[in-house]
């Protein structure tokens, strides 16, 4: 007992950078928080959005009559003109404006589904990946295999959920072969907040690779400036960014790989003519050309209004804040123990944090070293009001990890049952895997902090009485 309480009593926790400016702007931007004495934790789910961007959303809309940009009228007009603003802003802000096309999306996901759809999959072509990737990245290898191209992963590091980054040029000096070779990985990882080396994307195109970097994880606390770093595609979500509005996203297309997409179809808004009466169309050749239908002209006008309210906090003191936090929080954490010395949580990931975004990933467990469900954590969490995120986060490559899932243990599981029994698999598998996230973010205050590591103690607290 002396032991732990020691370690608590001792552990030196990192100071909080920019303390009293992020205090001011909770008070101002995010007032609902306290009001509403909320706890939340979960920005790499979605970042939360100020006060000011709905107020100047809102009377946009109030002040102004937008029309579908797909016409010359008044309203269409002005529609189209903030369209481009947006767009532009966009550009801007990832200093790509001379060199990439941006094309609005849903979100992160459909740019990567645009992607998967048209890069040119076929028995010439190799997708790699990293273990480390969104759902909607291992979905790519879907088209890929389905056209006859094959796809393989690099590995994670069990100690640190780290790249090797020998192993990983390894990889990109292989299939030498192949004429189209598509390399996909996120900038940040969406469970561990580990920042993978953006100089992958050099070793990468300079042995033959066409790069798809995912950002969405990135962008909100980091500045990803593509003048240094220039990947044939960029993925992002905006409400990742700065919370309103969600639905938007983009794809960010480097100019001289455009050529690379071949959209197989067209819609509305995609084409500069279609003919009913012969076969032949003629598809827009720039950003227009993928986005089908009409865009979301509403929103689209609050995504310039989301930038600059960032710009004018800046990035750089996002980035020490969250990095601050971050660390504050895991120092605190990796030092809460059991009365007798024996371990109650552990943290997943690298310990040194300075090199990771705003994401911890943490299980529990009992005296007896069992793990304590993630889905009764969460439950405790609710009743407290605190908002984290429990399961495996769209991330079925570090759950495995983490939870020592094999491959003949996964492929046993699904061999062994038929569609009646589906649903008892997948509750299985569901008890097998998952950990509790907790992520902060631009409104995240000390308070906050201390309230989460409060909770812990008392999870800890409830099992040491048993």
């Amino acid at each position: 007992m002396l032991t732990s309480l020691y370690k608590e009593q001792t552990a030196q926790k990192p100071t909080l950078l920019h303390d009293t400016y992020f205090n001011d702007l909770r008070r101002k931007e995010y007032s609902r928080l306290c009001n509403q004495q909320h706890t939340y934790l979960d920005y790499t789910g979605g970042n939360l959005y100020a006060q000011s961007q709905i107020d100047k959303h809102h009377s946009l809309l109030l002040n102004h009559v937008l029309g579908n940009p797909h016409s010359g009228n008044p309203s269409s007009l002005l529609a189209t003109q903030l369209v481009q603003e947006a767009r532009d802003k966009v550009l801007a802000f990832f200093n790509a404006s001379d060199d990439y096309h941006c094309i609005f999306t849903q979100n992160a996901s459909g740019a990567l589904k645009i992607i998967g759809e048209c890069y040119s999959h076929s028995k010439d072509s190799h997708l790699l990946m990293i273990a480390d990737n969104h759902n909607s990245v291992h979905g790519m290898r879907e088209y890929c295999s389905k056209q006859g191209g094959s796809y393989s992963y690099a590995p994670l590091n069990y100690e640190d959920l780290t790249i090797s980054s020998q192993h990983l040029k390894d990889n990109l000096q292989q299939y030498v072969e192949k004429k189209n070779k598509l390399f996909t990985y996120p900038a940040q990882s969406n469970v561990s907040g580990i920042k993978h080396d953006l100089e992958w994307i050099n070793t990468a195109q300079e042995n033959g690779w066409d790069v798809c970097l995912d950002a969405a994880a990135y962008v909100p606390s980091s500045h990803l400036n593509l003048k240094e770093y220039q990947p044939e595609f960029v993925t992002v979500s905006f409400y990742k960014i700065f919370g309103y509005p969600t639905g938007i996203g983009c794809l960010l297309v480097k100019k001289c790989a455009f050529h690379k997409l071949d959209k197989k179809w067209f819609a509305g808004g995609t084409v500069q003519y279609a003919s009913v009466s012969n076969p032949f169309y003629f598809l827009a050749d720039d950003y227009e050309r993928f986005e089908n239908g009409t865009i979301n002209y509403l929103d689209i006008p609050a995504v310039t209004i989301g930038l600059d309210y960032i710009l004018d906090i800046g990035m750089q003191r996002i980035n020490e804040r969250v990095t601050s936090m971050t660390k504050y929080l895991y120092q605190s954490l990796k030092n809460i123990y059991y009365k007798d010395g024996s371990r109650f949580i552990h943290l997943f990931g690298p310990s040194c944090r300075e090199t990771t975004g705003g994401t911890i990933i943490m299980n529990f467990f009992k005296p007896d070293g069992a793990l304590i469900s993630v889905y009764d954590v969460e439950e405790k969490a609710n009743a407290m009001n605190i908002s984290l995120r429990s399961g495996c986060f769209c991330n079925p490559g570090i759950d495995e990890l983490n939870n020592h899932i094999t491959n003949d243990g996964i492929e046993n599981e699904f061999y062994a049952v038929d569609d009646s029994n589906r649903n008892n698999l997948v509750k299985k598998l569901k008890n097998m895997r998952g950990a509790t996230r907790v992520s902060v973010g631009i409104a995240t205050i000390q308070k906050d902090l201390e309230h989460y590591i409060q909770f812990v103690k008392s999870v800890r607290d409830e099992f040491d009485c048993n």
